[in-house]
Formats: structure tokens, C-alpha cells, sequence
């Protein structure tokens, strides 16, 4: 493999991780503003000491009567929108995600919360946190909330798959062969579980191409195309044109 083609996928990996949401398997479709100003950790950890919102299930923190009274209201209201608790907390998911992939990670943060409040044994809130500390950088944060959210649901795909992204980052900045496997067999584990999911098809292409498998780099790239192939990016395809000719 080139070392442009190297390049290639490593940018690919790294932005590819958000491409999924709760109701499609394609970045959500917000019409919601951009927030270009980027969040520093350091100003994010500050900031959460006197604003509970930003730490995943608020910290664990015990709440003042005006906030329960406030959880309260949004709990009624949700429920009575969407007939039941589990259906808000989605679609509090979805909106999170909409707001990632537009920048606005604190709001972000405060739907996943809300999500949890309203249906704490959906898994997707953990999925949902991990992306916040994928997007601030902090991949064994993301990690942690990874791992807590499988032990609840070991078979929660899109947190297999986004697990399996953070084995492919770790593979990318240290070149560490093992993270590149660990990454390909919980792809596989996704794809088992769901085999439509598109993000995970492109992914697990990748990770194969990177593994100079071309047969089955090819065998998921094209089924990923089949289902409409919108992770894919014109880098990678014709970096996989280059490598795996016919």
C-alpha cells in the first residue's frame, strides 16, 4: 500500500466514525445551524463543574427540587408526545446525533441525557455519549462509555461498529497490528448483527483494505454500494480502485 493511499484511509476512518444515526444508517439530514467554533476538553471539564448537563447521566449528582420538577415536566411531555417513554427517548437521540454532526456538541450532550432520563436501559445513550468524547478527542472516555453501554446490550450494533472505529484510530496513530484485528472481528461481530447497517459495511471495507485483503475489501465496499454507499467517500474508492484492480 502507497503512502498516499495510507493517508487516504486514515482520513476517511477518523471522519467516518458519526456516520449513523438511530433511524438511518446515513448522517441525519438537520436543518439545524453549523457551530464552527471547535470546544477545547479543557474548557468542556471546566465548564461541567457547575453545569451537570455536560457529564453523561449528569453525573450521578444528587438534583435540587427545580431541576426534578423541570425532569419531570420533560418526562410528562415526552411520553404524552410519543406515547411512551422508550419512543421520546429515541427520538432524543436522534436529535443529539443531528446536533454532532452539526457541531453543537453540548446540546448534543443535553438531548443524550434527556434520552437517559426518559429510558435509562436504552443502550443507544451510551452510543450517543461515546460520540460526544470521540468528537472532543477523548477516545478512552468514548471507550468506557462504549464498554458500559455492550455490558447492558452485548449486541447493540452501532455500538460494536463505533467500538470497532476506535480500534482502527488506535491502529492508525500507533500502527499497532493487533488494534487492526480487534477492530476487523468486532466489525464482523456488527455486521452479523446487522448487515444493512452501512456505516459498518464501508468500515468493515476499510479495515480490510488496511489488512491488503482486496477480495473481501471489494465484497463489503460493493455491498455497501448496494444499499446506496453514502459513507463512501471518492478518496477511498479510488484508493481501492488503485490497489484492488480486477
Amino acid at each position: 500500500m502507497n503512502l498516499r493511499s495510507i493517508l487516504f484511509t486514515a482520513t476517511i476512518l477518523v471522519s467516518a466514525v458519526f456516520i449513523s444515526c438511530g433511524q438511518a444508517q446515513s448522517p441525519a439530514k438537520a436543518d439545524l445551524p453549523l457551530v464552527t467554533k471547535p470546544i477545547n476538553y479543557n474548557a468542556w471539564q471546566e465548564e461541567a463543574k457547575t453545569n451537570i448537563r455536560l457529564l453523561p447521566k449528569y453525573g450521578n449528582l444528587p438534583k435540587n427540587e427545580q431541576q426534578k420538577e423541570a425532569d419531570n415536566k420533560l418526562i410528562s411531555r415526552y411520553e404524552k408526545q410519543e406515547g411512551t417513554r422508550h419512543k421520546g427517548s429515541e427520538l432524543l437521540i436522534n436529535q443529539g446525533f443531528k446536533y454532532l454532526y452539526n457541531g453543537d456538541i453540548k446540546t448534543a450532550m443535553y438531548r443524550f441525557n434527556q434520552a437517559w432520563l426518559l429510558d435509562s436501559t436504552n443502550t443507544d445513550i451510551y452510543w450517543g455519549y461515546g460520540s460526544v468524547y470521540f468528537y472532543l478527542k477523548q477516545y478512552q472516555l468514548a471507550m468506557e462509555q462504549y464498554d458500559e453501554g455492550l455490558r447492558i446490550n452485548p449486541e447493540n450494533s452501532k455500538i460494536i461498529t463505533d467500538k470497532a472505529t476506535l480500534h482502527m484510530i488506535a491502529y492508525q496513530m500507533n500502527n499497532e497490528a493487533s488494534k487492526l484485528k480487534e477492530a476487523i472481528t468486532l466489525f464482523n461481530k456488527s455486521y452479523a448483527l446487522d448487515q444493512k447497517n452501512q456505516n459498518t459495511l464501508f468500515k468493515l471495507s476499510v479495515s480490510y483494505f488496511l489488512d491488503n485483503n482486496c477480495k473481501k475489501a471489494r465484497l463489503y465496499y460493493d455491498e455497501c454500494v448496494k444499499l446506496g454507499g453514502e459513507p463512501i467517500t471518492p478518496e477511498y474508492t479510488q484508493a481501492l480502485n488503485e490497489k484492488c484492480k480486477d
